[in-house]
């Protein structure tokens, strides 16, 4: 079981390392004034700071009021139970691109955890991957990853 004072603060700690992370990159791409004007990395770094500075009130305001359980076991498994899958589509991006993964990813979710049919699952499943294709790749011209398996079908 998980207080909520603990997860306020990973929460808060997560968000703020993310938020690091972007001001430290942007001072690499620079915050000054250049002669066309701002250089790049100023939207990111005040990005960055906001970020920052709200996680540091999110950590002190969840470490002052965070009391209670908020995480049970049975929670927890839910929980896992939408996430892992979601980790295991990301990670097979790469060797079968986002179409055919979400396709996979959609339908499992769908028939698994839906309980929606089997046919039903699979409908969804490639309208929305094919949805997706058309969307990107056709009318925004912004080709998404097609992993090994695009790259084998030459797609």
């Amino acid at each position: 079981m998980l207080s909520r004072r603990t997860l306020e603060a990973a929460t808060a700690i997560l968000t703020g390392a993310f938020g690091v992370a972007v001001v430290v990159s942007s001072l690499n791409n620079g915050i000054d004034w250049s002669e066309s004007g701002v250089e790049s990395g100023t939207f990111p770094f005040i990005t960055g700071t906001i970020v920052v500075v709200a996680s540091l009130y999110n950590l002190v305001r969840g470490w002052l009021r965070g009391k209670g359980i908020v995480a049970t076991r049975q929670g927890l498994q839910r929980t896992a139970a939408l996430f892992l899958p979601a980790v295991l589509f990301v990670a097979l991006i790469p060797l079968i691109g986002i179409y055919v993964g979400a396709v996979l990813y959609l339908f499992g979710s769908l028939r698994l955890q839906s309980h929606l049919s089997t046919v039903r699952s699979a409908l969804i499943a490639v309208v929305a991957s094919v949805a997706l294709y058309v969307v990107f790749e056709r009318l925004f011209q912004v080709s998404l990853p097609h992993g090994w398996l695009g790259a084998v079908l030459d797609l």
